[in-house]
């Protein structure tokens, strides 16, 4: 067991939030009761989540997406009143990291998402440094683009949508999870041949076929459920707590 407040320290110490320009608060979003034995990790801190939480008796929740964001209606109405309902009611705590989660170099989600890959990084590119840049941990390159989104939908069990660049072998690999696709550009100057992310939209395709770099979108929630049972495992074992991740099925 541990104090909330020692908690919330062990992520700050891990993550570093206040390196961050973010979209919304990082840390601890709703209080709950100070001392905490059980926690469950999670994407996204939607009521699915917290009722799996609270079923399986936790005492705080630590996820990607939190509750909180720059721009959103601040009323407390519908879905929001109902999760904070839920939270208040339980007096669970709400522990949330966004981009902090995302560029830890070996936790977060784009590290552990090139570990299930089996890509190895050697590289950062973008908006404080958030993408990673490598190759396949082998060395060896992927025949070309339709056997790299192959090997993507076997791992990530989904459809990829790829569009493919220039035909031939796959070496360099660049890869930033969730929503992404806007950094194709910067993945491209950095010397990627193609850049992995969750999502696509309209411009990317062009991109893609005009620059000869293959796009794979394979899906925002499915990149980026990795960082967050990492981070909270790593703490949990740090500070002796239970833990325990819920994968909330997303199609997106």
């Amino acid at each position: 067991m541990a104090h909330r407040d020692d908690v919330t320290q062990a992520f700050a110490q891990l993550l570093a939030p206040e390196r961050y320009k973010d979209y919304g608060p990082n840390g601890l979003q709703v209080e709950g009761r100070a001392q905490v034995r059980r926690i469950v990790s999670g994407v996204t801190a939607s009521r699915a989540l917290i009722e799996a939480a609270i079923a399986d008796g936790a005492d705080g929740i630590v996820v990607h997406h939190g509750l909180f964001w720059r721009g959103q209606d601040g009323r407390v109405t519908g879905w929001m009143k109902q999760r904070l309902a839920l939270l208040l009611a339980h007096d669970i705590n709400l522990w949330a990291y966004h981009l902090p989660l995302d560029a830890h170099a070996e936790l977060g989600n784009n590290a552990q998402l090139g570990r299930v890959l089996g890509l190895r990084a050697d590289g950062r590119f973008g908006d404080q440094d958030l993408g990673f840049l490598g190759a396949r941990g082998d060395g060896e390159p992927f025949a070309d683009a339709r056997a790299l989104a192959d090997h993507l939908q076997d791992v990530l069990g989904r459809p990829v949508t790829l569009v493919e660049g220039a035909p031939g072998p796959v070496r360099r690999i660049a890869w930033c999870t969730g929503g992404a696709q806007g950094w194709f550009e910067e993945a491209i100057a950095a010397g990627a041949q193609a850049f992995l992310t969750g999502e696509i939209s309209e411009p990317q395709a062009h991109y893609a076929r005009e620059c000869g770099v293959s796009f794979l979108a394979c899906g925002h929630h499915a990149t980026e459920r990795y960082g967050a049972p990492a981070v909270a495992d790593h703490v949990a074992r740090g500070l002796g707590l239970d833990h325990r991740f819920v994968d909330i099925d997303n199609p997106a």
